[in-house]
């Protein structure tokens, strides 16, 4: 299996030049502060992290489509990825996110609708510092 392919949890470390009130389908209107962001979204199935491709060409606006919570806001022209963390062979999307969250603030709803978590995007004001705590989190469970 080749790195794209593969399967597992990734964390998209992403960085919000801007504040911005963002349209995300369902969830409505949302209002974000720049900074840093981190979803934290499963790579299993059809594709595995070929996925991460797939929201790195939205980002980069080579993409239209938009499927999940994530894509919204990947779709802003003010929103880039600046790190992709990944543990791979590994389903601990809802743990990883759950660390993630004990020591930042969640977006309500985001990206947990099937699951029981309350989010699976945590936002810090220091996009740097995000970054190195997504690391650190996901070396737990390599």
């Amino acid at each position: 299996m080749t790195e794209s392919t593969a399967e597992g949890t990734y964390t998209l470390v992403l960085d919000l030049f801007e504040p911005a009130t963002i349209e995300v389908g369902a969830l409505g209107a949302r209002e974000f502060a720049a900074g840093g962001y981190a979803y934290t979204g499963s790579a299993f199935g059809p594709g595995g992290f070929a996925r991460v491709e797939r929201h790195r060409e939205l980002c980069a606006g080579e993409r239209d489509a938009r499927h999940w919570h994530v894509d919204y806001l990947l779709g802003h022209p003010d929103v880039t990825v600046d790190a992709v963390v990944r543990t791979p062979d590994e389903d601990v999307e809802c743990e990883v996110s759950r660390a993630l969250a004990a020591e930042r603030e969640r977006v309500a709803g985001f990206g947990a609708s099937d699951c029981d978590c309350e989010s699976h995007l945590v936002y810090e004001a220091d996009g740097e510092s995000l970054r190195r705590a997504v690391e650190r989190v996901q070396r737990m469970y390599r």
